[in-house]
């Protein structure tokens, strides 16, 4: 029944850029992938923000197929909605009607463990060893539901620590595998999510680097970007960007414990024997900006530097040191997992599996160029403090001096079109606008000019069902 069924590890991310550097750091990751792996260059998320983006792994589906809209319940994450008719499609069932042993470790949904949600005793559906983080990414003083019971960790680095208590999770898991049956493995440790707290062995790695000063750094978004970045400062502050650097520096810090655990799951998996039959998967839920066109640090925007993510993939044939140009999706990475596992893909997935780019050296082995990229803002019903220009309902998420992330109207579809002879992207949003931005991305690959209508993707076939 088991024979030649491939071993899964996949460690998903919170909050990890590629277009900032954010992979810079991971030394050990990146030498264990890049010498006997490939790199997908250009892999993107459907939608820039974690729990709309997790369920899209999960299920293989467009946010506007899941129905999970944004972080709240309201907003459909972790909802029973979603349990009852999405969760228990997810692509991990069908892995384990094929007689895989299955573990999950981490941060799952962002509202996973809370009230009126099932609680710690919900167990999410395929999943045999569950150790599920309550509520968002956190690193210390946390409570965890192992196999459906509440355990609660405190503050302690040594025992505490979320990244490493998720690796030791899951080298216990791995203690108890052998060859005769297959495993799937998810890892999912907080960083670099904020609140950004390195391991104390690490709190002074990286002291004299900045945050990447790109083109479109501190400066505002100006009146040719969506209403949301109109309300940006012109410049950052000097107190602004410290903050952002101290920021940069402790993401990059967080994730150094991340590439210790994946060392130490490479180290285990090869002494065990077990290395050549399974594959490793590396990636994040989202990208993340640092002060670009004044947004201090978060995700949820069109712009390339929130919607581009890290992939690193090895495994049973996969071709060594190569970088693959296709653009893949998070929607792919449940149908490419099936495929290696040779179980048959559902037909109702949105994505595409690209598997095939794995084995074979050709470059085009997809018709597909072109995807969407998808946001429903937020905002809160309360005033924000200190911030009377901003009314009750129209924005979300403001950091620091009443710069805000997020706003009812930060509601938005895009084609993104990535092929050999085009590379753009072109967006409408849901406001009272009808605003539309749109950029050619070999031009003006920092998003610094909005030709938006003067070129113009046909949304007509695909606007007002999605919006």
């Amino acid at each position: 029944m088991f024979f030649n069924l491939p071993n899964f590890v996949v460690i998903l991310t919170d909050d990890q850029d590629v277009a900032l550097a954010g992979l810079t750091p991971m030394k050990k990751t990146y030498s264990i992938f890049k010498k006997h792996g490939a790199e997908f260059t250009n892999m993107f998320v459907s939608t820039p923000l974690c729990c709309p983006s997790r369920a899209s792994i999960l299920t293989g589906k467009y946010a506007h197929n899941h129905g999970v809209q944004n972080n709240s319940i309201s907003g459909n994450c972790n909802s029973i909605n979603w349990q009852n008719n999405y969760e228990n499609k997810a692509f991990i069932t069908y892995f384990k009607r094929k007689g895989y042993s299955t573990f999950y470790a981490g941060k799952y949904l962002n509202q996973y463990g809370g009230k009126g949600t099932g609680g710690v005793k919900h167990i999410p559906v395929g999943w045999d060893k569950w150790i599920g983080l309550i509520g968002n990414s956190c690193y210390y003083n946390y409570s965890l539901s192992v196999d459906g019971k509440l355990v609660k960790h405190g503050s302690n680095p040594e025992k505490d620590y979320l990244t490493n208590v998720v690796v030791d999770y899951a080298l216990d898991f791995l203690s108890d595998q052998n060859e005769t049956a297959p495993f799937f493995m998810f890892l999912s440790p907080p960083a670099p999510h904020a609140p950004f707290l390195p391991h104390p062995q690490y709190k002074n790695r990286f002291s004299n680097k900045s945050a990447p000063r790109t083109p479109n750094f501190g400066i505002g978004g100006g009146k040719k970007k969506h209403w949301l970045l109109r309300q940006t400062p012109k410049t950052l502050s000097e107190s602004e960007i410290r903050n952002i650097d101290d920021v940069f520096r402790n993401r990059w810090r967080t994730l150094l414990s991340v590439d210790d655990g994946v060392h130490e799951i490479y180290v285990k998996l090869k002494r065990m024997g077990l290395l050549e039959n399974t594959y490793i998967v590396f990636t994040s839920d989202n990208g993340f900006h640092l002060g670009q066109f004044s947004l201090p640090w978060d995700k949820r925007q069109l712009y390339e530097f929130d919607i581009r993510v890290p992939l690193l993939i090895r495994g049973p044939g996969v071709r060594k040191n190569i970088e693959i140009k296709h653009p893949v999706l998070n929607i792919d990475l449940a149908p490419t997992f099936l495929e290696l596992g040779n179980i048959p893909v559902p037909k109702d997935f949105d994505g595409e599996s690209f598997a095939p780019y794995l084995k074979n050296s050709k470059e085009r082995l997809s018709n597909r160029t072109s995807f969407i990229i998808e946001h429903q803002g937020e905002s809160t019903n309360e005033q924000i403090p200190g911030c009377p220009q901003y009314k009750p309902g129209e924005v979300h998420t403001c950091e620091i001096d009443c710069i805000c992330e997020d706003s009812w109207n930060n509601t938005y579809i895009c084609i993104r079109k990535l092929s050999d002879e085009e590379n753009f992207i072109s967006c409408i949003f849901n406001d009272n606008e009808n605003f539309g931005e749109a950029y050619n991305i070999t031009k003006d690959p920092f998003q610094m000019k909005n030709i938006f209508p003067s070129f113009e993707f046909a949304f007509h076939h695909v606007k007002r069902p999605l919006l």
